[in-house]
């Protein structure tokens, strides 16, 4: 009796183990992912902690994978290594965050390392910082050392966009469009759809990127109705070393804002120059839209209630272009940002009153060049393929046929709004797939992307919505 009695202890220890071993997270609660139509949607809910381990656990892979590319990038375009952007998001970023985002983050790192990751926290701060550290922390730093090599600021090439309201719109609504721009190997990995629902501050739907804590291409939603979007602003220099990094700024904006001056009064508060953006906000509430162009000297605000905004890397305000940037020329008809934005004008006003987000879809989707005269799906078409220009953006110091261009398209109108939802395409939003296998055959000299440039196809027009559930779930109930 007494042996059985020890075997049947023995038993239920070695059951009690291996269920503890298994049993989840209690950091985990509430969190779940599941993919459609080419994103992968992530609920992630409660303190900033929780919220960065969820996130850290739940796409590990995905950040894994991430951030290689931005080691294999970082050497060609910023001529500096991986451990660099680590060093100076610990010394440079890091001391000005808030503590709740140093807390999500340091959650995320945890959550990888739960995952059986090796990377730490200063590759996820890196990974946030990257853009601002390479577009405006290096050219800063190179200008101050009077090196030779200094790498001249250049607008990284995100995005076109509009927003419109009142009588611009079918029905008066509010309607906004964004395609992002960038690197195929970036932008075929930045297809994740975070709903956010944080301890404090208020819920957010966003897209954005494995690892990253804002949207970094940054088109969302709020629970008070602020719709937000941007472009990056041409051309701009300057870098504050003692100023707030660009992701804390957009993520606090995004939580804690309920109106378009409470938004743009986080995005100038600390304002480091990093990422320097044209942004785009709509007021659901109100209807309400406004134009904030955040330079590190000039951040002029131009609301309205009728009419619209187009924006595609094009710097409006003389103040800003004197002030903040290295000498933008509107005036150069050939350059994508100018062709862009004069397309982006003629699509407006042959749309006038009609505007909504069917049309913000053709918007995204639009290939007229108009320094051709003619259809050309390339490097000034709204929807840009620069793989297929011949001669590449010299503004931006890309080479020809640079494989790189638009990645995705989000539209959202104040009806979806109202139910915390935007419509997104993963891909180019015209519907076009780009191979990596016979680019690189005809294109050798970008062989140094093999490791990280994949296919990036098309998805369809994919409707997400705040707390929403995997098909899959929705089947069972």
């Amino acid at each position: 009796m007494r042996f059985r009695a020890l075997l049947v202890a023995a038993s239920l220890l070695t059951a009690f183990t291996a269920s503890a071993a298994v049993a989840p997270d209690a950091r985990l609660a509430g969190a779940y992912k599941f993919n459609e139509g080419g994103w992968t949607y992530v609920h992630l809910e409660g303190t900033p902690e929780h919220v960065g381990f969820q996130h850290g656990y739940l796409l590990a892979r995905e950040i894994e994978d991430n951030i290689l590319v931005y080691k294999v990038e970082a050497p060609q375009h910023a001529k500096h290594k991986w451990s660099f952007f680590r060093d100076a998001a610990k010394n440079v970023l890091w001391p000005h965050l808030d503590a709740e985002y140093q807390q999500e983050l340091t959650g995320i790192a945890a959550g990888l390392k739960a995952h059986g990751s090796h990377l730490d926290l200063w590759d996820v701060v890196a990974l946030n910082g990257y853009i601002e550290l390479s577009d405006y922390y290096v050219p800063w730093l190179d200008d101050k050392k009077n090196a030779t090599t200094a790498n001249e600021p250049k607008a990284p090439g995100k995005c076109s966009a509009f927003i419109a309201t009142g009588s611009a719109t079918k029905g008066g609504k509010i309607v906004i469009a964004h395609n992002n721009w960038s690197s195929y190997a970036e932008g075929e990995r930045w297809t994740v759809v975070f709903d956010i629902v944080p301890a404090s501050g208020q819920h957010i739907l966003m897209d954005g990127m494995p690892g990253g804590i804002t949207s970094q291409d940054d088109f969302g939603v709020n629970a008070s109705g602020l719709m937000i979007t941007e472009t990056t602003l041409p051309m701009i220099k300057g870098f504050d070393v003692h100023g707030i990094a660009e992701f804390d700024r957009s993520r606090k904006a995004m939580q804690y804002a309920t109106s378009i001056d409470e938004y743009a009064a986080i995005m100038r508060k600390g304002n480091n120059g990093g990422y320097a953006n044209s942004w785009l906000i709509g007021d659901r509430k109100t209807g309400e839209i406004a134009y904030l162009e955040l330079g590190l000297k000039n951040t002029p605000l131009t609301k309205k209630k009728d009419g619209y905004f187009v924006s595609s890397n094009f710097a409006a305000d003389p103040a800003l272009i004197r002030d903040d940037t290295l000498g933008f020329d509107p005036g150069n008809a050939e350059s994508t940002m100018n062709a862009r934005h004069i397309r982006a004008e003629q699509f407006m006003k042959e749309h006038y009153g009609e505007l909504d987000t069917a049309l913000a879809e053709a918007y995204l989707s639009d290939h007229y060049d108009t320094y051709e005269h003619k259809i050309d799906a390339g490097k000034r078409s709204l929807c840009g393929h620069e793989e297929t220009s011949p001669v590449g953006e010299k503004v931006w110091d890309n080479p020809p046929f640079d494989p790189g261009g638009a990645v995705t398209g989000k539209v959202m109108d104040s009806d979806l709004a109202a139910k915390m939802s935007f419509i997104g395409r993963a891909g180019h939003p015209c519907g076009e797939d780009f191979i990596a296998a016979p680019f690189l055959a005809a294109h050798p000299e970008f062989a140094w992307q093999k490791p990280i440039l994949h296919d990036m196809k098309a998805g369809p027009w994919t409707t997400f919505t705040a707390n929403e559930k995997s098909p899959a779930a929705m089947a069972q109930n």
